[in-house]
């Protein structure tokens, strides 16, 4: 991959990004990909209430997948931001929902207490004085990170290895889907590698204005990544919004060293697998499951054009049926849905995903993304799992006597 050359002349005027755009069905307030992007890029630094509805793009890349031509219209709508964030001030709330690393590193070490902290009343209408909304829970931190039970982990030694880019969320929130992808490399004959000195992918830094902060960032990730990519070791993400940022927006974006590089050796879980499937490695010694599983495909795995890995892994375990919701965005997109002044939004795209799940009523909700796995839970009231849990209840059952 070369480095992305974000040219809006090659709009050709066809509305495809606004017919797709789930926030311009959902609201008024936002004036559009087409005019936000390629239109009023021309225009940009000659009248600044050009950018009045910037704040509205959720950066969920529905405008990019769609369009014929390539632009990459979220892309511009981002590098917009960034240039506004120059001389307007950042508040409060920006800055609290895009350093969750940060806050992460403080916090976590005390989970019981943050968790207690954050569900008290009290702190809600403070978080809401700010601009958190209040209708909906925020995620709990994991009483041991990733980090911590990875260190401890002694695994199988292999000559095939992987890094894995476990990324925040993973890490602070959800570290038994990182050990489920461990356990699933190991049975396909992988050993896994976490190098130190990785960092927060940048993604929420880009939503909120803070660019240069996110190059900082993928600076120090690449420099973390690079001596293991330039063995050709491939590095594995299991959040779909870390592998967009790995594979596609370091170079939308910025301007970094060896980020093509990366790019070229960065494979959502999913996507390694079935590659692979492809080549007859995939161990396909999978026991049998039980029940009924719908699953969705976040729109941050869709922009990166590699279809519905996912799907096709699951599909290959015996015993339960998994079927394609296909119903669009859930709405939730980094923390567009935790704000107030967009969480009404956010539901209101989401309501036909609401309802896919509500009508199919599966044993548990399926998606690769812990942003729309919360967000359609939340809304539904059925359970989630990532599809690498799956993968691993699979291999496990595989392993029981009698199977």
């Amino acid at each position: 991959m070369t480095k992305t050359h974000n040219d809006p002349d090659k709009c050709i005027a066809c509305t495809s990004c606004v017919a797709y755009c789930p926030v311009s069905a959902a609201t008024r307030k936002y004036a559009g990909p087409k005019m936000m992007g390629p239109a009023l890029e021309r225009f940009r630094g000659v009248d600044p209430n050009t950018e009045f509805s910037l704040e509205y793009c959720s950066n969920c890349k529905n405008c990019d997948i769609s369009c014929p031509s390539g632009v990459p219209v979220s892309t511009l709508n981002m590098l917009a931001k960034a240039k506004l964030y120059k001389t307007k001030r950042h508040t409060l709330l920006d800055w609290l929902m895009s350093h969750s690393d940060q806050l992460s590193k403080l916090a976590s070490p005390i989970a019981l207490l943050s968790n207690f902290g954050m569900a008290n009343p009290i702190t809600k209408w403070i978080l809401k004085q700010i601009g958190v909304t209040d209708t909906m829970s925020l995620p709990a931190y994991a009483n041991r990170t990733f980090i911590r039970q990875f260190r401890a982990l002694k695994q199988q030694s292999s000559p095939n290895k992987v890094v894995f880019f476990s990324g925040c969320y993973i890490n602070y929130y959800e570290p038994d889907i990182g050990m489920d992808l461990v356990a699933v490399l190991q049975h396909n004959g992988y050993e896994v590698i976490v190098p130190e000195g990785l960092d927060c992918c940048g993604s929420p830094l880009v939503g909120k204005g803070y660019l240069d902060e996110a190059m900082d960032k993928g600076r120090t990730n690449i420099a973390a990544l690079k001596p293991w990519f330039d063995q050709g070791i491939p590095v594995i993400t299991c959040c779909t919004s870390c592998g967009l940022m790995l594979k596609m927006e370091y170079q939308e974006l910025m301007d970094l060293e060896h980020m093509e590089q990366l790019a070229e050796h960065t494979y959502d879980a999913s996507e390694f697998l079935v590659g692979l499937q492809d080549q007859g490695k995939l161990n396909t010694h999978f026991g049998a499951l039980s029940g009924r599983y719908l699953y969705h495909a976040p729109c941050h795995l869709r922009a990166q054009g590699i279809g519905r890995p996912s799907l096709e892994l699951l599909r290959q375990i015996p015993g339960i049926e998994v079927e394609d919701a296909d119903a669009g965005c859930c709405g939730q997109s980094g923390t567009y849905g935790f704000q107030v002044a967009t969480h009404d939004i956010a539901m209101t795209i989401g309501e036909p995903v609401f309802q896919r799940f509500r009508e199919y009523a599966p044993d548990a909700i399926v998606s690769d993304c812990s942003g729309c796995r919360m967000q359609i839970a939340q809304a539904t009231g059925f359970p989630a799992v990532h599809p690498l849990t799956l993968l691993r209840r699979a291999y496990d059952a595989a392993r029981k006597p009698g199977a």
